[in-house]
């Protein structure tokens, strides 16, 4: 039998297909590569958050999935619904990629200045912005990485913000300093749930966790819980980043904001990891027992308008 692996067409997406295909190889398996258009990439004027709730850039290989075109499908973690599809499981994880933020910028004067343009497409990133930098303008920002990039490059805006494993991943930092841009880490944005992690999703009848990497798949397990509790799909401002060691321990961190950043729930805590999915359903608890559910359910409805 040979897998067929769904995957997006766009560069990054190609290259997480490449890397899961890479996994199963080695683990004896024989695959093909199916590439298909999503929803999500193909409504670039449009923000992310307009697209629908959840599943704008999984939707198109969910069917793929149900309708046996592929065997199993290739996603950021991070864009999959945290509820999927009847029939569909979350089958296993590769090893996580650095999660953080980064800040792309054109000149140093931008940490000068009383007021910036930043290009972001996400709810998210813009919170954690505006909480930090409440003058700032920030305008939409779609498309691939590549295309991101030229925008800001053909823009008057002073920075955009990615993520460090998709500019890595597709060897776009190497080429930042020879387009005259520079980029830092953003240490005070938490991370949106599962950045970093490249899922595998398949039908319930074939089971791949034996080639997962189980650390990974434990903190994705707690974030998805973590954001599955809030409600908050991809449309509300809500960061989570579990750091799960060899030894079964957690660091995690999560955060809710309001849509203009003014507001912000936080909450840190660390222990040993026994059950993923409670631990993560707790630290939702702990942001809801400081108001979370009221602020999100503002957002959906300012969002619904």
């Amino acid at each position: 039998m040979i897998l067929k692996i769904g995957t997006r067409k766009s560069p990054l997406a190609m290259w997480q297909a490449y890397k899961a295909q890479e996994l199963l190889e080695n683990n004896g398996y024989q695959t093909e590569i199916v590439p298909i258009s999503s929803e999500g990439d193909l409504k670039l004027s449009q923000p992310i958050y307009e697209l629908g709730i959840t599943g704008v850039f999984t939707k198109t290989l969910d069917i793929a999935l149900i309708n046996q075109q592929v065997d199993v499908a290739v996603h950021s973690l991070k864009d999959v619904p945290t509820q999927l599809a009847k029939g569909l499981h979350l089958t296993a994880c590769l090893e996580r990629g650095d999660h953080r933020d980064i800040l792309v910028y054109k000149s140093e004067d931008i940490f000068q200045k009383d007021r910036r343009t930043i290009a972001t497409g996400s709810l998210r990133r813009r919170a954690f912005w505006w909480n930090q930098f409440p003058n700032d303008e920030v305008v939409d920002l779609r498309g691939n990485v590549q295309l991101r990039l030229q925008k800001l490059l053909d823009n008057a805006w002073d920075a955009a913000i990615f993520a460090y494993a998709g500019l890595n991943r597709s060897e776009i930092l190497q080429e930042l300093e020879s387009k005259g841009l520079k980029y830092q880490f953003l240490e005070n944005m938490i991370s949106a749930p599962s950045q970093g992690i490249v899922g595998i999703v398949a039908r319930e009848d074939l089971d791949l966790s034996h080639i997962s990497h189980k650390s990974t798949e434990e903190a994705a397990k707690v974030e998805r819980a973590f954001l599955r509790k809030l409600q908050g799909g991809c449309t509300a401002p809500i960061g989570g980043f579990a750091a799960v060691t060899a030894d079964g321990m957690v660091n995690f961190k999560g955060s809710v904001l309001s849509l203009d950043g003014k507001n912000k729930i936080e909450v840190l805590d660390k222990g040993a990891l026994t059950d993923p999915q409670q631990f993560g359903t707790a630290m939702a608890n702990a942001c809801i027992a400081q108001g979370a559910d009221e602020m999100i359910r503002e957002i959906k409805i300012a969002l619904d308008q």
